[in-house]
């Protein structure tokens, strides 16, 4: 394992800011693995960690074979994860909404620059992503439909699903899509938590990207064969909305079955302490994304269901 600096920007007030990368074994630029590029990002943080430790045992057993080289990036922004921010700390700008970036540019115009010059060219880059909304998913991986995707490639790492996204003007910012356009297959791993720890989905995050770097030749590695992955595409999700504002009191997580009509959550008058709002089932499906925090707004989207349960 080569603990290197992977990106570095002075800083005239601060220490200057150092993006650290664990290179393990050499050669061809296999894989490259991005984790926390927000500063609540904590569960992907702790992913990548684990993610070292165990390529580093791998590493030193002789496991990562031929000519390849995988790289682990845990943080981007850790700046403000230190600060207990969400974005970069002094304009609130989002890292994963500036790419390719500019080398000229704002602070974190340049560092999207200098992320993106020092992780393409490789064959394979796995991002830990979190959603823009507060909540839990089903363990998935999620590719952009940008025409360069291969979906089969995501069955590889053996989660439940594979979701296509189809890119909206916003989405061409993104590390994932721009890693595409330099024709790195992307994939960006989702697990169920973001700013907590959750040892269960993140051990089975591990799991996959290993099990997917195994299938491809990259290790050799043997591991427990996952799952047979179902293949999504956003308009199989139906997203229910709450009707009302309050105190948010859910009954289904993900994972849970939903029939037409079952009481999904329950909305409770934040002074009064009643049940002023339920939300309902609208389909039989299987609840793939659950909001968590504890009020919601009038109209906000709490959760996604598969609409068709397969067999």
């Amino acid at each position: 394992m080569i603990k290197e600096t992977v990106f570095e920007l002075a800083s005239p007030y601060r220490n200057d800011l150092r993006v650290t990368g664990y290179s393990f074994g050499k050669g061809a630029k296999a894989a490259c693995i991005v984790g926390a590029m927000r500063g609540n990002e904590v569960q992907q943080l702790y992913v990548c960690s684990q993610l070292v430790q165990t390529l580093g045992d791998l590493e030193k057993r002789g496991a990562i074979t031929g000519n390849n080289r995988i790289l682990v990036i845990p943080s981007i922004n850790h700046q403000a994860m230190n600060v207990g921010k969400r974005f970069w700390a002094s304009d609130d700008s989002d890292i994963n909404r500036l790419f390719p970036g500019d080398s000229q540019g704002e602070t974190t115009q340049r560092i999207a620059a200098g992320i993106l010059d020092q992780v393409q060219g490789y064959s394979y880059g796995i991002q830990l992503a979190s959603f823009y909304m507060p909540g839990d998913f089903i363990p998935h991986v999620r590719l952009m439909d940008t025409g360069h995707q291969n979906a089969s490639l995501g069955t590889l790492f053996g989660l439940g699903y594979v979701l296509l996204r189809t890119p909206r003007p916003y989405d061409t910012t993104t590390l994932n899509y721009n890693w595409q356009l330099q024709n790195t297959h992307a994939f960006s791993i989702y697990t169920n938590e973001t700013d907590r720890i959750d040892p269960h989905s993140a051990k089975e995050a591990v799991a996959s990207i290993l099990r997917f770097l195994t299938r491809m030749g990259i290790l050799k590695y043997h591991s427990h064969g996952g799952y047979i992955s179902h293949i999504l595409k956003e308009t199989d999700l139906h997203t229910v909305t709450s009707g009302t504002s309050g105190i948010f009191r859910r009954m289904v997580g993900p994972g849970d079955e939903a029939r037409y009509g079952d009481v999904l959550a329950e909305v409770i008058h934040p002074y009064e302490g009643h049940v002023i709002h339920r939300i309902f089932s609208p389909t039989d499906g299987l609840v793939f994304f659950a909001h968590r925090n504890p009020l919601v707004m009038e109209n906000e989207g709490v959760f996604k269901l598969i609409k068709r349960l397969h067999s």
